[in-house]
């Protein structure tokens, strides 16, 4: 089967940019704000769970295979947080850039500032089932904001063998590496297509 178009379920400019990096060249991209359909309310409690949704929603607006990603930071001494809510505390402070100074600052007494960059990506091929599969990175948060690369938390989270965050690295360097890299070698396994 030869896929000659793909929906990218996402309104997020540099995760629409990172799967269409990943997503083989012979392939084109389309964008849910090309097709004007909104974005869908997060009700998911889970990466995965959330991922599924939005395949869905998108997949309901075309005939057109669609691909979702869900993904989020989360932080070993927030609990976890913001985990799935990573973009709606950005939206809640404000910014990403007011979220990181947010995080930095409960950070400050904190020892342990190991987190873990987590991608749930889900894929619909119209006719088939559904698959979901989840990246993961592990890293620790730095103690201030570096680099401008990158987008949402990139600039405070630096990958355990490495000395430098998501946002001083290269944009190629950060894609061939990150969560949404871990999931998509694993998406492709499932799918030979992509």
């Amino acid at each position: 089967m030869l896929m000659k178009k793909i929906l990218i379920g996402t309104h997020n400019n540099g995760k629409f940019k990172e799967l269409s990096y990943l997503i083989s060249s012979k392939i084109k991209k389309i964008s849910p704000k090309k097709l004007n359909i909104e974005s869908p309310k997060e009700t998911g409690k889970t990466f995965s769970s959330n991922a599924i949704l939005k395949a869905k929603y998108f997949s309901k607006f075309s005939n057109l295979p669609v691909i979702s990603d869900d993904s989020g930071l989360c932080i070993k001494a927030l609990k976890q947080r913001p985990g799935i809510y990573s973009a709606r505390w950005a939206k809640r402070h404000g910014s990403f850039l007011k979220a990181m100074k947010f995080i930095l600052r409960k950070m400050k007494k904190k020892d342990n500032r190991s987190a873990t960059f987590v991608c749930s990506l889900s894929i619909i091929v119209p006719k088939k089932k559904i698959i979901v599969v989840t990246g993961k990175i592990k890293g620790s948060i730095s103690k201030k904001i570096i680099g401008k690369n990158g987008f949402g938390y990139d600039p405070i989270f630096i990958p355990f063998s490495k000395n430098i965050t998501f946002g001083q690295m290269s944009k190629l360097k950060k894609i061939k590496m990150d969560h949404r890299y871990i999931a998509f070698k694993k998406m492709k396994k499932k799918i030979k297509i992509l």
